[in-house]
This record gives structure tokens, sequence and C-alpha cells, in this order.
């Protein structure tokens, strides 16, 4: 099978594998920005989720949840990582790697039929393929929460690191016209640089809608490093964090900046 996205998802579990494993037993109970897990939860989360993938039946969720845990498909989430909060994080790291070695036998395995069969995913109804790509951004944006705990930084370049970042910016329109309310005829651009860098202008009229050019008086542009829009876009830091931890520049209306800003996050 030659699905590009199943080189990716090995190349990402690799960098994975290869970030967590020299951790020492505190290292895997650094708390990180994802709301209620640690570094271990966030592998035994990638865990339960390719599992749940393979088949296998998923645990029963514990009696009581967090308070970050806000609907089923948390609680879902949740019972795989509660199943291995009592383990050492050098035994999750191991059953990370089994699972996703079998996983990625499953994915070779499969047909394009296979991989065009629309199904679930958690973006709602679409082909295989794509929640393949789901999974991948899911697991790079949890591999930079393991980064940002630990004071790691990395892998923010390359072409897993620039599809899941592409994918943070496809979401602008709705960032800059439905959560930030920005006022009709408004222009927002974000400028994206680093290790990968990106440009997205967006304009409200009527909707909010992502432009092919920069216009040449913008409203506010948002200047932004990689990572700080990487934990902007995934609700890891509000707009004071990003302000006092990362490289963030506002240019022209502050005020529908700073707005902004603390609604980029699109998911979480």
């Amino acid at each position: 099978m030659t699905e590009p996205v199943i080189d990716l998802l090995a190349t990402e579990w690799a960098a994975i594998d290869a970030l967590c494993a020299d951790l020492s037993d505190a290292q895997w109970d650094v708390e990180s920005a994802c709301p209620g897990w640690t570094v271990r939860d966030l592998v035994s989360h990638m865990i339960g989720t390719e599992r749940m993938l393979a088949g296998d039946a998923a645990p029963a969720a514990p009696s009581a949840l967090g308070a970050h845990v806000a609907n089923p498909i948390g609680a879902a989430n949740e019972a795989w990582v509660d199943e291995r909060r009592g383990r050492p994080g050098a035994e999750v790291l191991e059953e990370f790697r089994d699972v996703t070695a079998s996983r990625l036998d499953q994915l070779r395995a499969m047909s394009d039929d296979d991989f065009d069969r629309v199904g679930f995913t958690p973006e709602g109804e679409g082909p295989y393929r794509t929640f393949m790509e789901i999974r991948l951004f899911d697991c790079w944006v949890h591999e930079q929460d393991i980064r940002l705990a630990l004071g790691r930084p990395g892998h923010l370049g390359g072409p897993i690191a620039d599809r899941s970042i592409r994918k943070i910016g496809a979401a602008a329109g709705y960032v800059v016209g439905k959560k930030s309310g920005a006022p009709e005829g408004s222009t927002v651009v974000f400028d994206v640089h680093g290790p990968t860098s990106l440009v997205v202008p967006v304009v409200v009229e009527g909707r909010a809608r992502v432009l092919d050019d920069v216009p040449p008086d913008p409203t506010v542009t948002l200047h932004l490093d990689t990572a700080t829009y990487v934990a902007l876009g995934c609700g890891r830091w509000d707009a004071e964090r990003a302000s006092s931890h990362g490289d963030v520049r506002i240019d022209g209306d502050a005020e529908l900046g700073s707005i902004v800003l603390d609604n980029l996050a699109f998911t979480i």
C-alpha cells in the first residue's frame, strides 16, 4: 500500500518514540498544557486511540472524571489514559511501540478502496484516509505538547509540521469571523515565521473568508513564531501567556488583534 499518510504516521510515531526514549520517571509525570494530562497521559491517549482503531475493547471509564473531561469522547479517551496512570513511563512507551507497529502493519495491508471508504471521523463523515490525516495531526500536536512540557522544542519544520500548521491556518476564517466577531470590512493577517512559515489573510465580508493575497493596508497583522501559533491554535496558550512566553507582535488595531489571539484556538 502506497497511501502517503502511512509513511507520515510512521515518521511521526518514530519521532515520539525518540523524544520519550530517555525520559526519567519525573519527566513522565510532568504536567502538560493539554488540560488534565501529564506526559505519560499524552502517550497513553495515543495508545488508546490506536488500540480502539485496531478493534480492542475500551476499558471502563473511571468513576470520577476530572474537570477537563467535557463530553463523551473525552470520557472515552480518559478511560485509556486512567488505566495507565499507575504504570512506569518506560512500560507505557513500550506499549506505544507495540501498538503503533501493529497499526502500521494493518494500514499497509489495506487497499485503496479501504482508504476511500466513507465513515466516522472526528470532523464528521469522511473517507478513512481523512481520519488517518486527522490522526497524524493529533499525534503531532501531542508531540508538541510533550516538547512544550519538557522544554525540548523541535519538529516544527518538515512535511508533517507543514501539514499540521496549514490545518490550523485553514480555520482562520472561523477564528476571525465566528469566534472573534471581527467587524464587517476588517482584514486580519496571520504572519507566522520560523521553521514553518505561513501567511493567512482574512477578510470579513458578510462571512469571514481567507484571501489569496495580503491586502495593502490590513486592519491588523499578527506576527507569531511557529511554536506560539501552534500553542494558541491548539488551545494550549491564551493571549496573555503567548505574549509573555512566545514571540508575538501586533501591528494595527491592537484591540482587535488581542481579541483574535484570545480566540485563536480551533481545537483542544
